[in-house]
């Protein structure tokens, strides 16, 4: 996870129910950590911790968010698939 430059992230974070949370953010690690800590989102405040499950990377804001509008849209099947297809890309 570099940060040297600006960049943005689209992400994907299990939280503690299992549940899947989909956002974007300028500073990834730092995101993670309001979520773990009540701040993150309303969304995932009563369902931590939340783990980092997957994440893209964009030169842009406006990519990074229309790329999580996208995700949005998608089946929790289909977001379930992107993780496992990432996790075997980083193994190979």
């Amino acid at each position: 996870m570099e940060q040297g430059k600006q960049q943005n992230f689209t992400y994907l974070v299990q939280c503690a129910d299992g549940t899947l949370y989909c956002g974007w953010t300028n500073n990834l690690e730092r995101r993670l950590a309001a979520h773990n800590a009540g701040k993150g989102a309303k969304y995932t405040k009563s369902r931590r911790p939340v783990v980092l499950k997957y994440y893209e990377t964009f030169a842009t804001k406006q990519e990074a968010m229309r790329r999580e509008a996208a995700i949005k849209k998608l089946s929790r099947t289909e977001k379930l698939r992107m993780i496992v297809d990432a996790q075997k890309e980083r193994k190979a």
